[in-house]
């Protein structure tokens, strides 16, 4: 399917391509899901534009139009999945009840009822922090609290949002087990709220712990999987196996992409997505030779968006989904359409 593409790239427009290839996708597997066009995701909601992880941004995000909304779950005491990329409330971007900012990383969310969960205001940056520094232009959201994955689901609902497709991360380290459930727990608590909501065919689960969506072919071979990575000289994914369900390099021929295939087995629906520093234009066409889509996280800036729209990615997971919007534009790629209000 790939090699057909291939053929035809070299004479069609770059957007009947992007057509052709990840149509014949979706209708290989049409029985786990509908692949977009161009996969236009809003990292955290668009945490450069509202706070990170909230109604707020997210609801932010689908009225501006995007295809999905990238997301991370972690796992209360009575078992509610909330969205929040850390394991425990982060000072960066949290208040308690007083409305003092935190001094540390704690308490872990884990040890944690939602109702406790729900004290916490993470509605704007800690404006002495390091973090605040990154992104100058997101806008306060006082009194935004960490959501449930349910309250999502509903918001979704109720703004007849029926396009909208979910990227939700499982926040587990395999070297720090204590910080969460096992993986089994987290999956299984996790599918419980896909299923009550229908949710399965419009998700995708993406981890870093392989070990996640490796369960999840089992568990659940309608949800997508997608098999996050990262290379780089202060920090790695991909070195002794640890993250990657015992997958090594060495028994790859050094091919992330051929490692990505090898855990996901006959799985569809199935995606790499590499940091943006480590992906070239020949790993893309590798692996989408494999039958994967290849989407990079976490690409902020518009010159490496139209580069890597050049080099036929899927999609591109973002923190500014306005500037993404502005790159399918000038290449010419549909826009994903917002519902109507």
């Amino acid at each position: 399917m790939s090699h057909l593409c291939s053929i035809f790239s070299s004479w069609m427009p770059r957007k009947v391509v992007f057509f052709l290839r990840l149509t014949l996708f979706a209708l290989a597997s049409a029985s786990a899901f509908q692949a977009p066009a161009f996969d236009l995701q809003a990292h955290r909601g668009g945490r450069g534009l509202w706070p990170e992880n909230t109604l707020v941004a997210f609801e932010n995000a689908i009225r501006m139009g995007v295809t999905t909304l990238e997301l991370d779950i972690a796992i209360t005491s009575d078992g509610v999945p909330v969205i929040s990329h850390d394991p425990a409330m982060n000072p960066a971007l949290t208040r308690d009840a007083q409305g003092q900012w935190l001094k540390a990383h704690e308490p872990l969310i884990k040890n944690l009822t939602f109702a406790q969960v729900q004290s916490f205001d993470v509605g704007r940056l800690n404006p002495n922090h390091a973090y605040a520094k990154e992104f100058p232009t997101q806008k306060p959201a006082d009194g935004q609290t960490i959501p449930s994955l349910a309250s999502l689901f509903k918001m979704v609902n109720q703004l007849g949002a029926k396009d909208i497709h979910f990227d939700i991360e499982t926040k587990i380290n395999p070297h720090y087990p204590n910080n969460t459930l096992e993986p089994q727990a987290f999956v299984s608590k996790l599918l419980e709220v896909l299923r009550e909501f229908g949710m399965t065919r419009r998700v995708m689960v993406q981890s870093f712990d392989w070990r996640t969506l490796e369960l999840l072919h089992q568990l659940a071979p309608e949800v997508r999987t997608m098999y996050l990575t990262i290379d780089s000289a202060n920090y790695s994914t991909l070195k002794d196996g640890a993250w990657t369900a015992g997958h090594l390099l060495k028994d790859h021929e050094g091919s992330v992409p051929k490692m990505v295939k090898a855990s996901a087995g006959k799985s569809a629906g199935v995606i790499w997505a590499p940091n943006h520093n480590n992906l070239t234009p020949d790993l893309v066409k590798q692996a989408q030779a494999m039958g994967l889509l290849v989407i990079p996280w976490t690409v902020n800036q518009k010159p490496q968006m139209l580069r890597f729209i050049d080099w036929q990615v899927d999609g591109i997971i973002s923190d500014y989904p306005d500037r993404l919007r502005q790159a399918m534009t000038e290449k010419g790629l549909p826009l994903p359409v917002a519902p109507k209000p």
